[in-house]
């Protein structure tokens, strides 16, 4: 069960039915507002039962509705601490909000996806994962749309420290890559919703290869973790403005970042040297238009 109720809620819409589903999206709308709402009350709001809601809240590993509205109080508040370093009464963008009041909710919301994601994080499997991308002759790295923009973040920083990494926007390129995997290498496809079906069409076929599969999502109970051996969880939220292609995108390119410290610390000689010589070979590359231009043109 995750540490945050609201996570595990979100989390949790994937696998839920659609009465209960009703349910979650209510408490992810208001949770302040559930709070005051007995059973009864909040069943119809949701226009559902008794029976439905007492089912959701065991269905997320709580005893029953008391005990789920206990934690929704406790998040609330964690949350109302968090607003309040920001200067923040609503954490939601408004039409009418200034320039200065957009700056510290998206800063709110971003700081939060962060915090939330590295707490929630399951540091064993960040580990595992970590000790097989180290051993493996290989890896692909499959992303579409926003989440390319971190699978393509993930390639560079492992090639930089001489790891073996691919990663194509190609959807078709990324099968032909897919297929050509065995067994040691590493395949990580990276979904916020878990849905995207060009990603998990490419762990399906580099799983089956006998490649080992890695999911980075939201929604570690969706369709991507059907095809992986491991499944690393972001926290992060969609709001009227903030869509999930921006609410992911910070979550995930901050567990990149604690996933490639961890296999740097790993490597640690072998990652000095590959980052000098590529850091050298673009300070190089940088310099010479200079030293080419300054050797042409004469002097004043």
């Amino acid at each position: 069960m995750s540490a945050d109720v609201l996570s595990a809620v979100r989390q949790a819409l994937p696998r839920l039915s659609a009465a209960e589903a009703r349910v979650a999206r209510t408490v992810m709308d208001a949770p302040a507002r559930v709070v005051d709402l007995t059973i009864t009350e909040l069943a119809a709001a949701c226009d559902t039962s008794q029976a439905t809601v007492a089912r959701f809240c065991q269905g997320l590993g709580y005893s029953g509705y008391r005990d789920f509205r206990l934690a929704v109080a406790a998040a609330t508040s964690r949350e109302q601490v968090t607003r309040e370093r920001f200067e923040l009464t609503e954490s939601e963008i408004d039409p009418a909000d200034t320039v200065q009041e957009v700056v510290a909710k998206i800063a709110y919301q971003e700081t939060l996806a962060i915090e939330q994601t590295a707490k929630e994080l399951d540091t064993v499997t960040l580990d595992a994962v970590a000790a097989a991308i180290v051993a493996a002759p290989r890896v692909d790295v499959y992303g579409a749309g926003s989440s390319s923009l971190t699978a393509q973040d993930l390639q560079q920083k492992l090639s930089r420290i001489g790891i073996t990494a691919f990663c194509s926007v190609d959807s078709h390129l990324a099968l032909s890559s897919a297929a050509l995997q065995k067994p040691g290498n590493v395949a990580i496809g990276v979904s916020h919703s878990g849905l995207t079906a060009e990603t998990n069409h490419a762990l399906a076929v580099a799983h089956a290869a006998g490649a080992t599969t890695v999911a980075i999502t939201n929604f570690p109970d969706s369709r991507i973790a059907d095809e992986c051996d491991f499944v690393l969880t972001t926290q992060a939220r969609e709001s009227l403005y903030r869509s999930g292609a921006m609410a992911s995108r910070i979550a995930q390119l901050a567990l990149v970042d604690f996933l490639f410290v961890r296999i740097a610390q790993q490597l640690y000689d072998q990652m000095t040297e590959s980052l000098r010589l590529t850091y050298e070979a673009v300070k190089s590359q940088r310099l010479a238009p200079e030293r080419h231009r300054t050797s042409h043109e004469p002097a004043e």
